[in-house]
Protein backbone atom coordinates (compact mmCIF):
# COMPACT_ATOMS: atom_id res chain seq x y z
CA UNK A 1 0.00 0.00 0.00
CA UNK A 2 1.43 3.18 -1.09
CA UNK A 3 1.08 6.84 0.80
CA UNK A 4 -2.35 8.07 1.05
CA UNK A 5 -2.92 10.96 -1.02
CA UNK A 6 -4.21 14.79 -0.10
CA UNK A 7 -5.82 17.46 -1.92
CA UNK A 8 -5.48 20.79 -0.03
CA UNK A 9 -5.35 24.79 -1.19
CA UNK A 10 -2.40 26.11 -1.44
CA UNK A 11 -1.75 30.26 -2.20
CA UNK A 12 -4.81 31.07 -3.64
CA UNK A 13 -4.15 27.21 -6.11
CA UNK A 14 -4.21 23.77 -5.09
CA UNK A 15 -1.48 21.38 -4.54
CA UNK A 16 -1.65 17.19 -4.31
CA UNK A 17 0.99 16.09 -1.64
CA UNK A 18 1.48 12.63 -0.61
CA UNK A 19 1.33 11.71 3.40
CA UNK A 20 3.91 12.76 5.31
CA UNK A 21 6.17 14.60 2.33
CA UNK A 22 7.69 18.08 2.98
CA UNK A 23 7.18 19.07 -0.92
CA UNK A 24 3.90 19.07 -3.37
CA UNK A 25 3.55 16.28 -6.11
CA UNK A 26 1.86 18.87 -7.91
CA UNK A 27 0.00 22.58 -8.43
CA UNK A 28 -3.30 22.82 -10.35
CA UNK A 29 -4.99 26.08 -10.51
CA UNK A 30 -8.30 24.09 -10.03
CA UNK A 31 -9.93 21.63 -7.33
CA UNK A 32 -10.99 18.93 -10.00
CA UNK A 33 -7.63 18.97 -11.64
CA UNK A 34 -5.82 18.17 -8.23
CA UNK A 35 -8.75 15.61 -7.63
CA UNK A 36 -8.43 13.40 -10.75
CA UNK A 37 -4.58 13.81 -10.75
CA UNK A 38 -4.57 12.47 -6.92
CA UNK A 39 -7.08 10.25 -7.70
CA UNK A 40 -5.18 8.30 -10.45
CA UNK A 41 -2.35 8.47 -7.51
CA UNK A 42 -4.16 7.16 -4.99
CA UNK A 43 -5.36 3.96 -7.28
CA UNK A 44 -1.88 3.36 -8.47
CA UNK A 45 -0.47 2.74 -4.89
CA UNK A 46 -3.84 1.37 -3.78
CA UNK A 47 -4.00 4.08 -1.14
CA UNK A 48 -6.52 6.85 0.43
CA UNK A 49 -7.37 9.99 -0.85
CA UNK A 50 -8.47 12.52 1.29
CA UNK A 51 -10.30 16.00 -0.38
CA UNK A 52 -10.05 19.00 1.53
CA UNK A 53 -11.65 22.34 1.44
CA UNK A 54 -10.11 25.99 1.50
CA UNK A 55 -10.11 25.87 5.24
CA UNK A 56 -8.24 22.71 5.57
CA UNK A 57 -10.86 20.48 6.72
CA UNK A 58 -11.60 17.47 4.98
CA UNK A 59 -14.64 17.11 2.88
CA UNK A 60 -14.21 13.93 1.09
CA UNK A 61 -12.36 10.62 1.81
CA UNK A 62 -11.84 8.01 -1.29
CA UNK A 63 -10.38 4.77 -0.81
CA UNK A 64 -8.45 2.88 -3.57
CA UNK A 65 -7.20 -0.08 -0.95
CA UNK A 66 -8.01 -2.98 0.90
CA UNK A 67 -10.61 -1.61 3.34
CA UNK A 68 -10.13 -3.26 6.69
CA UNK A 69 -13.70 -3.72 7.55
CA UNK A 70 -15.87 -3.92 4.34
CA UNK A 71 -19.30 -3.24 4.14
CA UNK A 72 -21.92 -5.83 5.25
CA UNK A 73 -24.37 -7.18 2.75
CA UNK A 74 -27.78 -5.70 3.24
CA UNK A 75 -29.67 -8.81 1.63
Amino acid sequence: MGKDQHVVPHNGDWAVKGNGNDRFTKITSTQKEAIDYARKIAQNQESELFIHRKDGSIRNRDSFGNDSCPPKDNK
